[in-house]
C-alpha cells in the first residue's frame, strides 16, 4: 500500500532550486553590461553547484545517485512512446525523460560556465562568445522541455512533482523511501552560496561598502 515517503534529500532539493534561480538570473543579466557582475557571480555559482552535483551523484542518497536514473536509449524511447499513448510507467525517482533533461543541463551548464569564465578573462574572442551564447540558449530550451515534462507527468500520474521537489516526499511503497535527508549538508550549501553572493567582490556589495568607507574617510580629512 502506498504511503508518503521521503525520496529527495535536502542537498538535492537545495541544488535544484539554487540551480534554477542562478540560471534564470544569469540568463536575464546576460545582455546588459550594467548587470555584468551579477551575471558573472551567478555563473560561478552554477559551476560550483554542478561540481557538487557531480560528487553527490556518486555519494548521495539512492535517488540522487546517477545510477538510479541511468537509462538505456531503448528505455528512453519506450517511455517517450508511452507518454504519447497516455500510459507512462511510474518512477519513484527520475523518469527516463527527466533523466535526459538532467544530463543535458549538467553538460550544457559545464560548457556555458567554462566558456563564460574564459571569456571573463578576455580570452576566446567572438568564437567562444558565440559558443557561450549557443549553450546558454540550449540550456533555456532544455529548461522549457523539463518544465513541460514535469507538468505532463504530474497530470498523468496525478502527483505534484514540483511540491515533491520542495518537500522531498512522494507517494510510493514504504520500502522505497530513503532514510536520511542530510539536512545539515543542505543548510551548509545554502549558507555557503548566500555568503558567496554577499562577499564576492563582483557582486558589488563588498566594493560598495568599501567605497562608502573611503568616501567617509576623505570627507573627514
Amino acid at each position: 500500500m502506498s504511503q508518503r515517503i521521503l525520496v529527495w534529500d535536502v542537498p538535492t532539493r537545495v541544488f535544484h532550486w539554487l540551480f534554477a534561480l542562478s540560471f534564470t538570473g544569469a540568463y536575464l543579466t546576460a545582455e546588459t553590461e550594467r548587470y555584468r557582475d551579477i551575471h558573472v557571480v551567478l555563473g560561478y555559482t552554477l559551476l560550483g553547484l554542478i561540481t557538487f552535483r557531480l560528487l553527490w551523484g556518486f555519494f548521495g542518497t539512492h535517488y540522487a545517485k546517477f545510477r538510479s536514473f541511468w537509462f538505456k536509449p531503448s528505455e528512453i524511447v519506450a517511455y517517450s512512446l508511452s507518454l504519447l499513448k497516455g500510459k507512462p510507467k511510474h518512477y519513484v525517482g527520475h523518469n527516463p525523460a527527466g533523466s535526459v533533461a538532467i544530463w543535458l543541463l549538467i553538460t550544457l551548464g559545464i560548457l556555458s560556465g567554462v566558456t563564460g569564465v574564459i571569456l571573463f578573462q578576455d580570452i576566446g574572442g567572438d568564437v567562444l562568445e558565440e559558443l557561450h551564447e549557443v549553450t546558454s540558449n540550449a540550456m533555456l530550451a532544455v529548461v522549457f522541455f523539463h518544465i513541460a515534462g514535469v507538468v505532463v507527468s504530474s497530470l498523468m500520474h496525478r502527483e505534484n512533482l514540483v511540491r515533491s521537489m520542495v518537500t522531498g516526499f512522494k507517494s510510493a511503497e514504504p520500502n522505497e523511501g530513503i532514510r536520511r535527508s542530510y539536512r545539515w549538508l543542505g543548510v551548509i550549501m545554502l549558507v555557503g552560496v548566500v555568503a558567496f553572493w554577499v562577499d564576492y567582490p563582483a557582486t558589488g556589495l563588498a566594493t560598495t561598502s568599501e567605497t562608502v568607507a573611503k568616501v567617509g574617510q576623505h570627507s573627514h580629512g
